[in-house]
């Protein structure tokens, strides 16, 4: 599909969110069997890392992963701006801005989500990643932060940024609480608000507005598409990854025209395992990898078996893609 963003519709309209400690380069290469038209993002990376840290280890992608976005985190905005020029160079798609993480560290280095208040701020990021880059810079954020949760605080934020040329906002539909919550509670214990994020839709009819947050059936995919101009899946991607492949045999396939139909189990596990050993003569170790897949038997005969052998032996002092391949005994490969 055509990678393009502007007064047109997203192309494409589903998207796995970035997830520290998950969508790494081989588990963005594994989505991608699974969903040919789902964009990809990294896991957030600190602008600093980029500018000072090792390049090839933090930015180097398979070319199958295309579209792919890079998440930036940071709050500086010549930093940033080197950050997006150097990922250019990389060859990504777009350039999103971290706006909406809630983590200790985070919030501690004065960026995330408490950058929401400060809109000018961003704003200013936005404006300097803009100026370094041709690729659309798109921000990530939530509905609100603490007790800065109302809608006229949202769209103030959504009003500034914009102003700086971002035409692309991913709303994770909850707020964030960024004192007595971790991360993870972060993700549920904060209702969920759709409606707000369809408001902000209606007001900004000339941005793009992706929907984020608690998105499990393909049912409320479609029904967020026709309010919204994008789904962004998160943890739902990693426990159940077929899921995305049900997406893209449904919702996808329509939008796109294209004739696709979900590869089975086998054909994916042998896939990954012709990976894992391109991978590993580069010095990755296998459970690096298998990591990964633990959830692509979820709701199948023998899934837990097929997971204990993976888990188990993937870590193994010479474990190879053999191990991969000799997984199939264990889980119903269809």
């Amino acid at each position: 599909m055509e990678y393009r963003y502007g007064a047109k519709k997203l192309s494409p309209v589903v998207f796995v969110a970035p997830m520290m400690d998950h969508t790494d380069r081989h588990c963005r290469y594994f989505f991608r069997l699974l969903a040919p038209d789902v964009g990809l993002y990294t896991e957030m990376v600190m602008a600093q890392a980029v500018i000072h840290g090792d390049r090839e280890r933090l930015l180097d992608f398979d070319a199958s992963e295309h579209p792919l976005a890079i998440q930036l985190g940071g709050s500086e905005p010549a930093q940033l701006a080197r950050a997006a020029s150097i990922a250019t160079e990389y060859g990504y798609d777009e350039i999103n801005l971290n706006i909406g993480c809630p983590s200790d560290r985070v919030r501690s280095g004065g960026f995330g989500a408490c950058l929401m208040i400060q809109p000018e701020l961003v704003a200013r990021c936005v404006s300097a990643m803009r100026e370094a880059t041709e690729l659309p810079v798109t921000v990530k954020t939530r509905t609100g932060i603490d007790d800065h949760d109302d809608y006229p605080f949202l769209k103030t934020f959504v009003s500034t940024v914009a102003a700086a040329g971002c035409e692309t906002f991913v709303v994770h539909a909850r707020k964030a609480i960024l004192s007595g919550l971790s991360p993870r509670q972060n993700r549920v214990v904060p209702p969920l608000n759709y409606s707000i994020v369809r408001r902000l839709k209606q007001d900004f009819p000339e941005l793009n507005i992706v929907v984020n947050g608690g998105i499990s059936e393909l049912a409320a995919v479609s029904e967020h598409l026709e309010t919204t101009d994008g789904v962004m899946i998160g943890r739902k991607a990693c426990a159940d990854p077929r899921f995305l492949s049900a997406i893209q045999a449904g919702v996808l396939n329509e939008l796109s025209g294209r004739v696709w139909s979900a590869p089975d189990r086998e054909t994916v596990i042998r896939q990954m395992a012709e990976y894992a050993e391109q991978q590993m003569q580069r010095g990755v170790r296998l459970h690096h990898i298998t990591r990964h897949l633990l959830g692509l038997f979820v709701g199948m005969p023998g899934a837990r078996r097929w997971r204990r052998y993976l888990s188990e032996h993937a870590v193994l002092h010479g474990a190879g893609p053999e191990v991969l391949v000799n997984s199939l005994s264990y889980g119903d490969s269809g």
